[in-house]
């Protein structure tokens, strides 16, 4: 009786110890992914993936919601407005928190933090972290990114700069994340405009914050919505076939990107968009190669909307926040320049 005493009064220490108010409160939705993975079995439990990394809990006083699990190839626009609304109503539960951290796989983080950091209307951070290696692997890159994820979310220089993510030490800006590289920790790249800061053994450290429009300064109020605009990409390559080309405009979307060539041009097959009426649903061009942007401004009279730098898989989140408020391609190219 006395050892059990003993080790209860161990165990009440320790979380006494390891969540108290000293520490700033922080909820970890987990999604599935990569950092949730381990080798020849199935993804891991949320709250399985977080105790295997105690030393969280130096941190911050941690809450563990598991929202999905699914690798994010898997990912929808029907999942992501749920996770809005959960997120709200998470911040609307718990005024005492101080960051949200989502856990996440990488093939489609960039589009997932791109989503959030224009609708998330609230100036609590919310930080993206994923894995490149699975979690039973030697060097598992997940537990460093987790840990480094929670010192940015609440590091007080995070709050204003909208969704961040976290990865091999590097923290990014959702609009500039790009992912390079199938398997290597350092996969993601953040565009032409560079990191947003870094995550040192000693401290987290910001050169610099996010120069478009995002969260608590977005238009994009979609709470209330139960579901998102349809929206397709194209991918312009040499010959396509205009059947191509036929086939998306006639689909049940309200809108598509086409991901062209370098600086937006494109191929005979893709031409006819420029002889539509303005009045047609409105067409994003993006440009498939990494670096850059397109130049010049959208042709009147048409419904072509310039994606300046966003890659498709972006311009296409943009073009479906966008048609909620306006299917005017004049509009919608205002938009683009603003986001």
């Amino acid at each position: 009786m006395k050892k059990l005493l003993f080790l209860f009064f161990i165990f009440s220490s320790f979380y006494s110890h390891s969540q108290n108010s000293d520490k700033p409160n922080v909820l970890i939705i987990t999604t599935g992914g990569t950092i949730a993975s381990k080798t020849n079995a199935p993804l891991v439990e949320g709250n399985e993936l977080i105790q295997a990394i105690p030393e969280l809990t130096q941190y911050a006083n941690i809450e563990v919601e598991e929202f999905v699990r699914v690798g994010s190839s898997k990912m929808t626009p029907a999942i992501w407005l749920s996770m809005l609304k959960r997120i709200r109503t998470s911040i609307e539960e718990r005024s005492d928190l101080k960051c949200i951290i989502i856990t996440h796989g990488t093939d489609t983080m960039e589009e997932t933090a791109f989503f959030l950091n224009l609708t998330h209307l609230s100036a609590i951070p919310i930080i993206m972290v994923g894995s490149m290696r699975s979690s039973n692997e030697i060097s598992a890159d997940g537990p460093a990114n987790l840990l480094n994820a929670i010192r940015v979310g609440t590091s007080p220089e995070a709050v204003g700069k909208g969704v961040l993510v976290v990865l091999n030490e590097n923290i990014s800006a959702a609009r500039d994340l790009l992912k390079t590289h199938n398997r290597r920790v350092d996969a993601f790249k953040s565009t032409e405009r560079g990191f947003l800061g870094l995550v040192d053994p000693e401290k987290v450290v910001f050169y610099r914050s996010p120069k478009n429009i995002h969260t608590d300064r977005s238009e994009f109020d979609i709470y209330d919505l139960d579901s998102l605009p349809v929206v397709d990409v194209i991918k312009d390559f040499a010959g396509l076939d205009g059947d191509i080309l036929d086939y998306f405009l006639n689909r049940t979307n309200q809108g598509l990107v086409v991901s062209s060539f370098a600086g937006g041009r494109v191929s005979n097959g893709i031409m006819p968009i420029f002889d539509l009426p303005a009045s047609h649903k409105p067409i994003v061009i993006s440009s498939s190669i990494k670096g850059g942007r397109i130049m010049g401004a959208n042709p009147n009279g048409t419904p072509v909307v310039i994606a300046n730098d966003l890659p498709a898989n972006k311009a296409r989140i943009l073009l479906m926040l966008a048609l909620t408020k306006s299917n005017n391609p004049e509009e919608i190219q205002l938009i683009f320049n603003k986001y």
